[in-house]
């Protein structure tokens, strides 16, 4: 019996592995933080199914998602960049990659990870959302609202609310695999399981 998915991760095999494997699972990894910003800074404007079919591409040519390197770039880099015609080419979103490096950088240095900085935006916890139906799921709230404004505020680009709420998804800050998703169980399990190592039942 085929496997019942949220319908953007259907008829295409390498969204329904992402899907599968990746998306809502909470993430408490900087480097997988910082790879879904620069994903996320490049999908503005464009289909996550585009993003996704060129990951790979942007791996090679953004050394393995490495901010401490990305966040030196240089114009001869710069150049081979626009000259990459596995990515978007798009000259504002380098721009911004690399001053997203370069802020990602002080964020972790301020607050000792990443990590410790975005989680604040769900109460350190994850939000388990229980929609029926995709038009349900939103685009916005209030949590990448905040999260938009603060990563502005600390010199981020291409990080309006709705790129925020995106990343907010993709790192299983939210759980907002349909209820009819296979997924759904799995992630709730995993902020079950986050949610007693942080707070341990008393008695």
């Amino acid at each position: 019996m085929q496997k019942q998915r949220c319908p953007w991760a259907q008829n295409d095999r390498l969204m329904a592995t992402y899907h599968d494997t990746e998306w809502g699972m909470p993430v408490h990894d900087d480097w997988k933080w910082f790879e879904f910003i620069l994903l996320d800074t490049f999908q503005a404007g464009l289909s996550w199914r585009t993003i996704l079919h060129k990951r790979e591409n942007f791996r090679e040519a953004f050394d393995g998602f490495d901010f401490n390197k990305i966040a030196r770039y240089n114009d001869e880099k710069i150049v081979s960049l626009l000259d990459n015609k596995g990515i978007i080419r798009n000259k504002l979103k380098i721009f911004a990659t690399i001053s997203n490096a370069r802020a990602f950088l002080e964020l972790r240095a301020r607050s000792g990870a990443f990590n410790n900085y975005i989680w604040q935006f769900t109460d350190g916890m994850p939000k388990i959302n229980h929609w029926n139906h995709p038009a349900d799921v939103p685009v916005t709230t209030s949590e990448s609202d905040a999260m938009s404004k603060d990563l502005k505020k600390n010199g981020f680009k291409f990080v309006g609310s709705t790129t925020c709420y995106a990343f907010i998804q993709a790192g299983g800050m939210v759980n907002d695999h349909l209820t009819i998703c296979f997924r759904h169980h799995d992630c709730t399990m995993a902020a079950t399981v986050l949610s007693s190592s942080v707070f341990p039942p008393k008695g």
